[in-house]
């Protein structure tokens, strides 16, 4: 491979990377699924440049070029979008007053930053949902619990809640991180001492059977491709396994679908994106807002025509969105979480893996393993012509690559 490209962060040097007229795309982030858009980009033929700190990052490797800055770098921002046509983004953590300033002066960010700013928080979020109507559960601000005066006892709930509750920080968690379950008003005081309250918030606990996600995508033009719905599954609140498609009836299929359209059209958003649900005796209500490709979705990439990466390529570089049909019966996307802390390359796990039947290895080559760090997934196909049948042989998968690739033990 030749070696990668380091773009000089000069803001006088904005010479492309590639030839005049052609489509030059940017994402700001350098972890797995920047680098998984990377190899989509690739296999379309469009040169992608990667915004990330470091050169050893997982995008870099198959960018076109690397801009060396931590996404929140100004300067590294501008050398980025001077490089590229249109730019992107590998998570919600942006900073909004740049990217409005950068936008105003002609930068075209996919999705735009109007689209963004309600997704960015997890309040927000919450905030739109209520606007547009959209099943999600109750919620409060955890500051709405502080009186206006000090007052002896545990803070009270307001009338008609009770524990236990979920509390999350408004900005900035992930894979589980910066979520608390409140099971009594000890734990609720504790979190009232130990954090900002104005920077959580607090939400009805939903009892669920099971978790989904919806895949979507909408182009500039405003047409909407919806994935197949598929049912996800935590450890320790962090992803460990995706089954496609979702063994759901019609009827939530449908609602999911139409829930996703609504809100995409709603904020005029234009990329990928996907709303993890939760579906149980309440019925579907949304869990949370990913604003790009997400965790769920790389299913797609052996199981449906277009995978998410492939979509989100072509939609940033303004080419025609793919089908996003499935093309084989099912499949089963299994994590594969850090289970210790070493620096290994895991070579004897990664052949085993690759070796099971209908496997398809995806290793991100991070420098070093921690506790519940995503190193890598794998995706078995199911050829299974029942739901029933697609079950039994994704239990089967799960427990041959658990076997060689245990989860971790908190």
């Amino acid at each position: 491979m030749p070696p990668v490209s380091v773009l000089p962060l000069k803001a006088e040097t904005l010479a492309p990377i590639a030839p005049e007229g052609e489509a030059r795309i940017g994402v700001v982030g350098g972890g797995q699924l920047a680098w998984m858009l990377a190899s989509a980009a690739a296999e379309l033929h469009i040169p992608l440049v990667v915004q990330t700190p470091s050169p050893d990052d997982p995008a870099s490797r198959l960018a076109s070029a690397v801009v060396l800055g931590d996404p929140g770098d100004g300067a590294a921002l501008r050398r980025l979008a001077g490089a590229c046509s249109a730019v992107t983004f590998e998570n919600e953590w942006v900073d909004l007053e740049l990217l409005s300033q950068l936008e105003a002066e002609g930068v075209r960010f996919v999705p735009s930053v109007a689209a963004l700013a309600p997704l960015v928080s997890k309040r927000s979020q919450r905030q739109l949902q209520q606007q547009l109507q959209l099943p999600a559960p109750a919620w409060f601000d955890l500051a709405d619990l502080l009186p206006a005066a000090p007052t002896p006892g545990p803070p009270q709930l307001p009338a008609g809640w009770s524990f236990p509750l979920m509390a999350k920080a408004a900005t900035g968690g992930y894979d589980g991180k910066a979520t608390l379950v409140l099971r009594d008003a000890g734990e609720l005081a504790e979190l009232l001492e130990s954090v900002d309250p104005a920077d959580w918030i607090v939400e009805r606990f939903v009892a669920f059977e099971i978790e989904l996600s919806q895949l979507v995508c909408r182009d500039d033009q405003g047409a909407v491709r919806s994935y197949p719905l598929v049912q996800t599954h935590q450890h320790h609140r962090v992803c460990d396994w995706v089954l496609a498609p979702a063994d759901v009836p019609h009827a939530v299929q449908a609602f999911a679908r139409n829930i996703a359209v609504s809100l995409l059209t709603a904020i005029d958003y234009v990329g990928v994106l996907s709303i993890e649900f939760f579906y149980g005796p309440e019925g579907l209500q949304i869990n949370e807002i990913a604003p790009r490709t997400h965790n769920s979705g790389h299913v797609t990439i052996e199981a449906a025509h277009t995978s998410q990466f492939s979509q989100q390529a072509r939609i940033v570089a303004g080419l025609p969105m793919g089908e996003v049909e499935l093309k084989v019966p099912g499949a089963l996307m299994v994590n594969l979480l850090g289970y210790e802390r070493s620096r290994a390359s895991y070579a004897q796990q990664r052949r085993a893996l690759a070796a099971l039947p209908g496997a398809s290895l995806h290793w991100y080559g991070k420098q070093g393993a921690a506790l519940g760090r995503k190193l890598g997934h794998v995706t078995l196909l199911l050829d299974g012509a029942t739901a029933a049948e697609r079950r039994r042989q994704a239990r089967h998968g799960l427990e041959q690559v658990r076997a060689i690739w245990p989860n971790p033990s908190y």
